[in-house]
């Protein structure tokens, strides 16, 4: 095998792929990424056994078919230190040699009949969903999951597929993303009820950044235990999360008595960023007092300060307190173009708050006890 290839568009794709090769595992070949050359066609493939990826490489001369398993840490490495546009990569099955105009390495080569099948996609059905809806339904709802709770659900995104759309959840259990919009089904292709779609949020990562610019629509079937994505460039398959996902659909639920309040993005982020400046680690609440047009937040810690922010707001009815940690208005307002409003639904300090975009986003934040926050 014999390529000559472009080093920065094999350095993005190689990075791509090495977010699934796992740093440690007890099958060794799981730490690199194969390359194969097939007719022209240049592939890299990773897999945990979990989570697998394919990916095509463009930028890439053959001179001859075959396959190679590379060392995540150095080859990496060598794609990024390397000072050469274009590379020279053979092998003879004995090793691996990586060429440039002033460089050289040499590799001990693998067995890539040792690299695990990594499936491809063979869907007959499946939902048509637009690439940048895909990528903004990820955006949107990953920062909202729970990664390091015991409960394995949060730790991942549920979709939902029916005949004309895609709907994604995030929740880490104080507070909930929601993201929908329109997509195809093909074959009539669609989730149970009964079953759950929770993607990995590794995997979800993984399925944004292999989408690019260029990526018009992608196909995504759910199966019965994995889920598989087809772009222009990539195929991602992933094992689905075992655990029952929380009833979302109470949570998003308005309670009677529920004031809207218009909000600008841009000012609102800032105003939060500024009140929690005297937040601390251990309270990390802020306080919102919606009041005579006005929206006041402030902070306190004893041992840090004190702060008051005013926001001009669209509001003339009575007085509403609530508490909400800074964190979690900054997480939602930072996936929001700063230009754009949202409405915020409040009652009072008992109950969550509610956001709304006008593109099928919303956002539940758990209020905070002002004793204990």
């Amino acid at each position: 095998m014999k390529i000559k290839a472009n080093r920065e568009q094999l350095l993005g794709a190689f990075q791509t792929a090495a977010m699934v090769a796992p740093t440690r595992s007890p099958k060794p070949i799981l730490q690199n990424v194969k390359l194969s050359v097939r007719d022209g066609r240049v592939e890299l493939m990773a897999t945990d056994t979990e989570i697998s990826v394919r990916l095509d490489v463009d930028g890439v001369e053959t001179e001859s078919n075959g396959e190679i398993v590379l060392p995540v840490a150095r080859f990496g490495a060598i794609l990024r230190e390397s000072i050469d546009d274009q590379l020279s990569i053979e092998t003879d099955g004995n090793e691996i040699v990586v060429s440039g105009s002033r460089s050289k390495f040499k590799l001990p080569a693998q067995n890539p009949e040792e690299f695990p099948a990594v499936p491809t996609f063979d869907e007959k059905k499946f939902h048509e969903v637009p690439a940048r809806l895909m990528k903004e339904l990820v955006r949107r709802t990953l920062f909202a999951t729970d990664t390091e709770s015991s409960r394995y659900a949060l730790g991942g995104v549920l979709l939902v597929f029916d005949e004309e759309k895609v709907l994604a959840v995030g929740t880490d259990g104080r507070r909930l993303a929601k993201m929908e919009g329109p997509a195809i089904s093909v074959e009539s292709h669609k989730t149970s009820e009964k079953a759950t779609t929770i993607v990995p949020s590794r995997a979800m990562q993984l399925i944004e950044r292999a989408l690019t610019d260029g990526d018009a629509e992608i196909k995504v079937a759910a199966r019965s235990s994995d889920l598989i994505v087809k772009s222009p460039r990539a195929t991602i398959s992933a094992r689905l999360v075992e655990g029952r996902f929380p009833k979302w659909q109470d949570v998003m639920a308005e309670r009677p008595g529920m004031s809207s309040i218009d909000i600008s993005v841009g000012p609102m982020a800032a105003a939060v960023r500024q009140a929690a400046i005297v937040t601390s680690p251990e309270s990390r609440g802020i306080d919102l007092c919606f009041e005579d047009g006005s929206l006041v937040l402030s902070g306190s810690t004893a041992e840090v300060g004190q702060s008051r922010i005013e926001v001009p707001v669209a509001f003339d009815q009575e007085k509403i307190d609530i508490s909400l940690d800074h964190r979690f208005l900054s997480d939602y307002l930072k996936v929001l173009d700063s230009d754009k409003s949202v409405s915020m639904k409040v009652l009072d300090n008992d109950n969550p708050a509610i956001f709304h975009t006008d593109d099928g986003y919303s956002y539940v934040v758990m209020p905070l006890s002002k004793e204990g926050r």
